[in-house]
Order: C-alpha cells, then structure tokens, then sequence
C-alpha cells in the first residue's frame, strides 16, 4: 500500500500527479469529506485539482459533521482513498470507529491513500489535531487551533509512526509539532509545508513538491532535533 501525505495548498496539481499516478489509469479516486454544509462545493475542488493531476475519476464521499465513515460500503468500487482537508478533529471522529479496519481494508486490497491537510495528520498512529497551548501557553498561532484551545494528540490511523503536522510554514504549526515531540506525546513527528507532499515507500519518506518537511526528532535533556527536507530529499522511518 503506498501512502502520500499533502501539507495544504490544494489547487497544486503537481503534488497530487504521484497518487494519481499510483492509483492508474482514469480509475475511480474516493474522496472523503466531513461535510460542514458545503460538502459538495468542496469535492468539486478536489475533483478539479485530481483531473488536472492526471486521468482520475473522482468520487464524492461525504460523512455529516458528527457522523462515522463505514469504509466497507463506501469504498466498494473504488480504486484509491483521498481524505481531504478541513476541521481536523472533526475528521478524526468520523475516522474513530474504523481506525483499525480502514488500514487493514486498504493494505488488503492494496488501495493507495493520500492525505491533505486534516487527512494527512489523522494518518499517523497518535495524530495531531489541533490546539494551541501547551499548559496555558501559546505555541502557535490562536486561529491554527481547530476550535481546540489546549494542544490535542489522539489516535490516528497509524499508516505512518510519526506524527504530522501541516501548513507548517504558513501557519507556524512547526512550534507545535516540536512540544508534542518534546513532551513525548509522539515519538517523532513531521511539519509539512503547503504545496508539498510526503511519498512514503517502503522504510523512507521522499519530499516533493514546492516547501519543506520539517523532522522533529527527540534530543537530549528534553530537547528536539530539527531538520528541514526539501524536494527530492528523503529521511528514513524510525
């Protein structure tokens, strides 16, 4: 099963062309949305970007706010699994009662999956999904806190082990992923620019597209390392 992990930026075609690629042919692409009311409007974007990333056949997987995605049934017919982007807690709930199943679905019928934005953070095993203090103090912006004031980690999807954070540098998420890593609430984590994606094949991870992945590893005396990657650069998991 391959797995691509987009930062934001969803009209950059070119990061999503090695999915699409992946997926084959004009091959039908499900596109997971937690509608907030304007579901439909939003799978049009991503119908959009995915045609002009290569022959797609997108189609429209909407869960209500609140509701519970049943991969089962909704992935019948189809060939790969995009989760798109929006309120990422909202995501991870809809997620919450398949964590398990949807993986073992896709690596079963060897479905690639990609993940934007709020998709990209629910595929790791403990996800980051929002908030913005840390015990009452500010590590990022208010307004990249996802309705959530303190900083949340919960269970993701585990088709990666480290955890993502998005919109890195157009956001300031970075600071963020750096105080989950250095409280241990995630063994290692990555921050990834808009308009950049996170090819993960076999035990490596290669960088596209136009910004950088930032790895935020454990340091000595309750510190991290950091280390920014850019297009055509790779790291290695674990």
């Amino acid at each position: 099963m391959s797995t691509f992990l987009i930062g934001g930026g969803w009209d950059t075609a070119e990061v999503y062309e090695p999915f699409v690629r992946t997926v084959g042919g004009d091959r039908r692409i499900g596109c997971l949305i937690v509608d907030e009311g304007d579901g439909a409007a939003q799978f049009e974007r991503y119908a959009e970007v995915l045609r002009k990333a290569g022959p797609a056949t997108p189609v429209p997987l909407l869960v209500p706010l609140g509701g519970r995605f049943e991969p089962e049934a909704a992935l019948d017919g189809v060939d790969g699994l995009l989760v798109c982007g929006g309120l990422t807690p909202a995501y991870q709930e809809a997620l919450e009662g398949c964590l398990e199943r949807l993986p073992a679905l896709l690596a079963g019928r060897g479905m690639p999956y990609a993940g934007f934005s709020a998709g990209a953070a629910v595929a790791a095993r403990r996800a980051v999904v929002g908030g913005w203090l840390v015990d009452g103090v500010p590590v990022c912006p208010e307004e990249t806190g996802e309705d959530l004031a303190e900083v949340e980690v919960r269970a993701g999807l585990g088709l990666v082990p480290f955890a993502v954070d998005v919109h890195a540098a157009q956001w300031g998420t970075l600071a963020r992923l750096i105080a989950v890593v250095g409280r241990g609430a995630a063994p290692y984590g990555v921050a990834v620019d808009e308009s950049t994606l996170l090819h993960v094949v076999g035990g490596e991870v290669r960088v596209a597209g136009l910004g950088r992945a930032h790895v935020v590893r454990p340091g000595g005396d309750g510190g991290v390392l950091v280390r920014a990657y850019r297009a055509g650069e790779a790291f290695s998991i674990g």
